[in-house]
This record gives structure tokens, sequence and C-alpha cells, in this order.
């Protein structure tokens, strides 16, 4: 049986001694030191944060300029070949011109090569009349 003498004060008054003491020599600064860790990990969850905010911020802004820049990029593709067409246009354009006096000049060319062979034709043909003449002949017609 338990018997309530002066050693249940004792013991009463040991146990409160020692969770005094374990208080302030083992709780505390354990509960301390976990109290630092907390505020450490919430402090590099907010830096995380914070750099998370800022690399998005400079992902959007790299987007951006890469459209800006595929845009321009686009923009300065289709002025060179407008640019292409239109200078093709123009080259047709004074090729179309120069067709007509060319052709002209062509004409004047194979109308005289034309008359030059008439001219031959006819001399060769006279002579060749001539030559049969005299030789169905069989005299000179000279």
């Amino acid at each position: 049986m338990i018997s309530l003498d002066y050693s249940l004060g004792i013991q009463i008054i040991n146990f409160l001694l020692l969770i005094f003491i374990l208080n302030r020599l083992l709780y505390k600064p354990l509960l301390g030191l976990i109290d630092k860790r907390n505020k450490k990990i919430e402090a590099s969850k907010a830096e995380c944060n914070r750099l998370q905010e800022i690399v998005e911020q400079k992902m959007a802004a790299y987007e951006e300029k890469l459209r800006l820049a595929k845009a321009t990029a686009v923009e300065q593709k289709n002025g060179i070949i407008r640019q292409g067409a239109d200078e093709a246009k123009a080259g047709i354009d004074s090729v179309r011109a120069d067709i007509p006096a060319m052709m002209e000049q062509f004409h004047a060319r194979m109308e005289g090569e034309i008359r030059e062979a008439k001219r031959i034709l006819i001399d060769q043909s006279h002579k060749l009349s001539v030559e049969i003449a005299e030789k169905v002949l069989g005299r000179s017609l000279r």
C-alpha cells in the first residue's frame, strides 16, 4: 500500500524541481532551436518564392522579346520578298519593253537577209538560165 508520509512531499518537490531543470536546460533550448529552424525554413521559402517570381518575370520578358524578334524577322522577310518581287517585276517589265525593239531589229535584219538572198538567187538564176540556154543552143549568148 501507499503510505502518505514525508517522502511523498520530497518526491513531489523532486518532480517539480526536475521539471523546472529540464524545462530550463532541455526543453526551452530545444524549442528555441526548432523555432530558429522553422524561421529559417520560412525565410528560405519566402526567398524561393521571391526568386521564382523574378524568374517568371524574366521568362515573361524574354518570351516577349523573343515574340517581338520573331515578328520583326517575319516583317523583314516579307519586306525582302516584296522587294525581290518588285525588282523581278521591274526586270520583267524592262525586258518586255525591250522585246518590241528587239523584234523590230530582228525583222529588219531578216528582211535585209531575205532581200540579199533574193538578189543572190536572182543573179544565180539569171546565170544558170544563160548557161542552160547556151548548152541547149550550143553557142554562147554573150
